[in-house]
């Protein structure tokens, strides 16, 4: 085979990658990711209400269940989101056939997002695409959205081969006093983050790529998925960052031993050297021995010289918070400072690096009384966006 025609085989040899945004939430993370830029990805976002979804950016925008909801949202109510995209079952079909992989986003919790998914992921299923949900879950004090959602990812495992949960209440144990808008914002980043590295991974040139193969084997029929995230400088960068990243996954885990596989996405700057890389894959096998599957991926981004940061995916997890051994809100817990320290400072160069435009800054610890009125206003902004 002779040069040009192995490049023009390769560009038929790129898997094809879509991501669908279902809801508020969903919508929000789509246009976030389409406005960072995203190679090799088609991107749609979905919505019950219309004039959210007239605000968002993407490559192709559907109204689903116009007839059901006129444009004016599901309520909160996941059995309207449900019906609301069956209605636009075909059409939807018709946007993520010959796709090798999709990604669904939303937001659990609410009606749109918690309904949608499910159904888009069994539509999906049977065109035999690889599906990978990345949601996220309201936090403790929502307990009726916690419910919803909880009963929403049961659904969406049915249809999706693996499904990325990040609870936003270890968000919150992880970095401490967040502005609720900022917590919300970065949650979306996080999941945004993770579809556009894994996406460019796996269809662009980069120092460790990560075949779309590897990303089968360990994703396929996953299960429930938890996500890490680190971030080390120094002479012991690789093992800061693995620490991290393992130290407080966003979501709670009954055993990370029984692990079924782990995917690795490293980044670091120009001195990222492939020792380093081998050695992050080397220390997380190391830290869950029954992994059976770990691949990883590896991409050089230059505002990071002299920094390596992993994020982690444990892939086949049990979450007692899914399982339902965890039905009442329990308060938030006092982790380690020198757990929080880093996990902290780790979400905060997410934040900061990626979406530049949170404040997300180190505050004193809040008194008694301050605590009250965060938790207040925290509710009513809560009851408001049902």
């Amino acid at each position: 085979m002779i040069v040009e025609d192995l490049k023009e085989f390769l560009k038929t040899a790129k898997p094809s990658v879509s991501v669908i945004g279902l809801g508020g939430a969903g919508c929000n993370i789509t246009t976030w990711i389409k406005q960072k830029g995203i190679s090799g990805a088609r991107i749609i976002a979905a919505n019950t209400d219309a004039n959210h979804l007239a605000l968002q950016k993407a490559d192709k925008l559907i109204l689903i269940g116009e007839k059901l909801c006129r444009g004016m949202g599901c309520g909160g109510y996941p059995e309207k989101g449900s019906e609301a995209t069956r209605e636009n079952a075909a059409e939807i079909k018709k946007e993520i056939e010959g796709a090798n992989l999709l990604f669904i986003v939303a937001g659990l919790g609410g009606g749109t997002g918690t309904g949608a998914a499910p159904v888009v992921a069994d539509i999906a299923s049977e065109l035999g695409i690889l599906t990978i949900g990345c949601v996220t879950v309201p936090f403790d004090m929502e307990m009726s959205r916690r419910e919803k959602a909880r009963d929403g990812i049961k659904l969406l495992t049915e249809g999706c081969d693996s499904v990325v949960v990040i609870d936003n209440s270890k968000l919150r144990e992880a970095a401490g006093n967040l502005p609720l808008r900022d917590a919300l914002a970065v949650a979306n980043a996080l999941v945004g983050s993770f579809v556009r590295n894994i996406t460019e991974t796996i269809t662009q040139p980069s120092l460790v790529n990560l075949d779309y193969a590897d990303l089968k084997a360990v994703m396929e029929k996953g299960g429930i998925s938890a996500i890490g995230i680190g971030e080390g400088d120094g002479e012991e960068r690789v093992s800061k960052a693995v620490s991290q990243a393992l130290a407080t996954p966003l979501l709670d885990i009954s055993d990370m031993g029984a692990t079924y596989g782990v995917l690795i996405h490293i980044v670091g700057g120009e001195d990222l050297t492939l020792e380093e890389v081998a050695v992050v894959g080397e220390q997380i096998l190391a830290k869950t021995p029954n992994t059976r599957r770990v691949v990883w991926g590896a991409k050089v981004d230059p505002n990071l010289t002299g920094k390596v940061r992993v994020m982690a995916v444990l892939t086949g997890v049990a979450s007692p918070f899914i399982t339902g051994e965890q039905v009442v809100a329990q308060p938030v817990k006092e982790l380690p400072k020198e757990v929080v320290k880093p996990m902290r400072e780790a979400v905060e160069a997410i934040a900061k690096h990626e979406e530049e435009q949170l404040a997300v800054l180190t505050k004193p610890a809040e008194t008694r009384k301050e605590k009250i009125e965060r938790i207040s206003k925290a509710a009513v902004f809560s009851r408001e966006h049902k």
